[in-house]
């Protein structure tokens, strides 16, 4: 059945909102087209003219949709996506060949999936995570979208996972990953998440969404507990860390293509 697909350029710092606001919106699938450039390009998928219209008032300069078969847009996706590695934690789709001496192991598969860790926010988050899973913790992924951060923390050795998103779409697609991935994390809608402390607590979302959800995130944080935070753009990153001031202490701690992680503890 052939697919709707738009391309048009936005300016960086409005990529990923105008990415999540097409999703919300009824989009099967956004890609972000060179993430670190001034003007990136947004490839944004429809399943039929009614959405990909009504969609058309956020992206007011885009050109005229082309049609696209699902299998010639999951084939193009494939050629665009490439493993990612940290030291014991490797991320591959399923046509990769893994490293041997990779201990942990997480395969997601591009096309129309909610993000299989290419992008740096992810990345910077899933570094984090390599360094601070010891093992034996118990970890929250808020925002999980495909849940590629909550299946890198339990192949890592965390003793339990929750992953939670607002969108039921994204638990179902966290959940049907973690089965491929062999892990068992619970997955949930943010509404449902039972009250309980965490050793870890990531996010990747946006800034003013993480600025909304600090009282929350806080007090999901146990003593002496760890927290990461990203989907922050460099000149954000004082005024997110501020809305945490009065639990965590955060920092940048890593940063790559003008998108910083905030990271830090709870005392």
């Amino acid at each position: 059945m052939p697919l709707l697909a738009l391309r048009v350029e936005v300016e960086r710092a409005q990529a990923e909102a105008l990415s999540d606001a097409l999703m919300e919106s009824g989009a099967q699938s956004v890609s972000i087209e060179e993430p670190d450039s001034p003007r990136p390009a947004l490839n944004a998928l429809f399943g039929d003219v009614a959405t990909l219209e009504a969609c058309r008032a956020l992206l007011p300069h885009a050109g005229p949709a082309c049609e696209v078969r699902e299998q010639d847009w999951v084939r193009a996706s494939q050629a665009q996506f490439e493993p990612w590695r940290a030291a014991r934690l490797w991320i591959g789709a399923t046509w990769h060949q893994a490293p041997p001496d990779a201990s942990a192991v997480v395969r997601i598969d591009p096309g129309l999936a909610f993000g299989t860790g290419s992008h740096p926010t992810t990345r910077l988050v899933l570094g984090f995570l390599e360094k601070e899973i010891k093992g034996g913790e118990r970890v929250l992924d808020y925002g999980c979208g495909s849940g590629v951060l909550a299946i890198a923390a339990a192949k890592l050795g965390a003793r339990a996972v929750d992953a939670v998103d607002i969108d039921p779409v994204a638990v179902e697609v966290a959940r049907a990953n973690a089965q491929a991935n062999s892990v068992d994390i619970g997955c949930s809608l943010a509404s449902e998440l039972a009250a309980r402390h965490y050793q870890v607590v990531v996010a990747n979302i946006l800034a003013r969404p993480l600025i909304e959800l600090a009282p929350v995130l806080c007090a999901r944080l146990a003593p002496r507990g760890r927290i990461a935070l990203a989907g922050i753009l460099d000149e954000q990153a004082q005024e997110v860390a501020a809305a945490y001031g009065h639990a965590c202490t955060l920092e940048v701690s890593n940063s790559e293509g003008g998108w910083a992680l905030l990271s830090g503890s709870r005392p």
